[in-house]
């Protein structure tokens, strides 16, 4: 099986005391797979003077070069032949560019005991029939990006009854059909099934603008649930802080903020982080997070901002053991929560500049350039 599926089908989910020598067991296990199997990851560590066989402790988890999502919009880079590939993703691409990733067959057996795990854990699976209004794209053979394929595949938490779509498909492209969500609304307001609205929150706040405008209420059932994620992308601008957003959700829609759940999660590092009752991203035992300085990329401690480096060995078909989003965050101990958890929790605080990012992916093509000649 491997430190790899032992660490993915553990039953804790925040013991990280107790999967300490698993964890790194598994990522030294992966890099070695990967240094001997994707000649352009072997550049990049031997050009650092990084060595899988280093990797012995959690300590020397900050010394495994992190490479930036960036570059991963730019390379695909893969250590498995494309017959390996059985389940294939996208980024966005809000950005101009999108990053590919595919899942081996052992990462779609580990990522599955891992969300059956946290589903289960932060009480998401129900056998009562529900109704799904999502928030986010309909499924189109053409479109591969996870966001959608995540948001689809949480609609088998509970039964479906029906699936709404913010984003319908129509004559070749996305086009949003608000009119269409009103109605849905109204319709569920009047079932006796719950409810569970899936997504973006920016979408969720255009829906919720949209009710107020039109004076509209529309009290859902209970046990209706709203399961939010992908962040705001390029509605940043018109972002509001959570209390606002749960606040506008209680008083058109009457779901109390207990029953609305985040989740945090990039394409290039395909763990998610569900929030706790006090809305912090707990580091599960499947990953490590460490914030790396804008400037100088060492580690940084407790409390202090900077560039979020995500950790994982779930999976073997390409390099994406640690990357380093853009996106700019702190990590607190875990006590300092109050809910109980004690694994350390994420605070993202947004995206930082670009250059800092774009200065250490140009440094990677630069192992590559080095390693060629």
């Amino acid at each position: 099986m491997g430190a790899r599926g032992a660490l993915f089908r553990g039953r804790a989910l925040y013991d990280h005391p107790g999967t300490e020598e698993l964890f790194v067991q598994a990522m030294r296990e992966n890099c070695a797979f990967q240094y001997a199997r994707c000649p352009e990851y072997r550049a990049i560590l031997d050009q650092a003077g990084f060595r899988p066989e280093q990797l012995q402790g959690p300590e020397d988890l900050g010394e495994l070069p992190p490479i930036p999502t960036l570059y991963f919009k730019r390379h695909h880079l893969s250590s498995m032949a494309g017959k390996h590939a059985l389940f294939h993703t996208t980024s966005s691409g809000t950005s101009g560019r999108r990053s590919e990733v595919n899942f081996d067959f052992g990462a779609l057996l580990c990522d599955l005991a891992m969300s059956l795990r946290a589903c289960g854990t932060h009480g998401l699976i129900s056998p009562r029939p529900t109704r799904y209004v999502i928030l986010g794209y309909q499924p189109h053979r053409g479109n591969h990006m996870g966001v959608m394929k995540s948001a689809f595949l949480s609609t088998f938490l509970a039964p479906a009854v029906k699936r709404t779509y913010a984003l319908r498909f129509r004559e070749g492209e996305y086009r949003l059909d608000q009119e269409g969500l009103v109605e849905e609304l109204r319709r569920c307001a009047r079932q006796r099934h719950p409810v569970r609205l899936i997504g973006f929150p920016s979408y969720l706040h255009f829906l919720m603008q949209e009710l107020e405008h039109r004076g509209l209420r529309f009290p859902m059932p209970s046990g209706s649930k709203i399961l939010l994620g992908g962040g705001w992308k390029q509605f940043y601008r018109q972002q509001v802080d959570k209390p606002q957003l749960y606040a506008e959700v209680k008083e058109r829609l009457d779901i109390p903020e207990a029953a609305i759940h985040e989740v945090f999660s990039v394409v290039e590092h395909p763990i998610i982080y569900w929030d706790c009752p006090r809305h912090h991203f707990h580091i599960p035992v499947y990953s490590r997070v460490l914030i790396r300085d804008v400037r100088t990329l060492k580690p940084l401690p407790y409390g202090q901002p900077g560039l979020v480096n995500l950790m994982t060995p779930l999976l073997k078909s390409a390099p994406l053991m640690s990357i380093l989003t853009d996106d700019l965050g702190v990590l607190h101990p875990g006590e300092s929560c109050g809910c109980g958890c004690t694994a350390p929790w994420l605070e993202v605080l947004g995206r930082v500049g670009m250059t800092e990012i774009k200065t250490c992916a140009a440094g990677a093509e630069e192992y590559q350039r080095g390693e060629r000649e």
